[in-house]
């Protein structure tokens, strides 16, 4: 099957990503991670597949995730986690909502990095 039959396949687990909103590589484009015109070139993943990040989402709705070694919240500095946490939460749940509002995709990035793209 061509890729474009079954959508984005992991890199981890190797199942298909189905949705946007399981979606680490858009996350990671909404946090400003990405640049949308690498979107296609980047490796996919689930959410649940990259605990490192998936870890700093705190939301009724998303199953805490845990990250062992060096990279686990519990070893980090505690401001850290906290900005973490908010950030990517936010992020996350900006992702939950990116469909149901119908944005464009230049649109999805949290508003702050909509407001000066270049990092200005």
């Amino acid at each position: 099957m061509a890729r474009c039959d079954q959508g984005y396949l992991c890199d981890v687990c190797g199942k298909e990503v189905e949705d946007i909103t399981d979606s680490d590589l858009y996350l990671a484009y909404v946090l400003g991670s990405i640049k949308p015109e690498r979107l296609h070139l980047e490796p996919e993943r689930h959410l649940r597949c990259n605990p490192a990040r998936a870890q700093f989402i705190v939301d009724d709705q998303f199953p805490p995730v845990l990250c062992e070694g060096v990279f686990a919240k519990s070893e980090l500095d505690p401001e850290y986690v906290a900005q973490e946490e908010s950030r990517v939460t936010r992020a996350w749940r900006r992702l939950q909502e990116v469909r149901r509002l119908r944005l464009s995709i230049d649109q999805y990035p949290l508003p702050e990095l909509r407001a000066h793209p270049s990092g200005e």
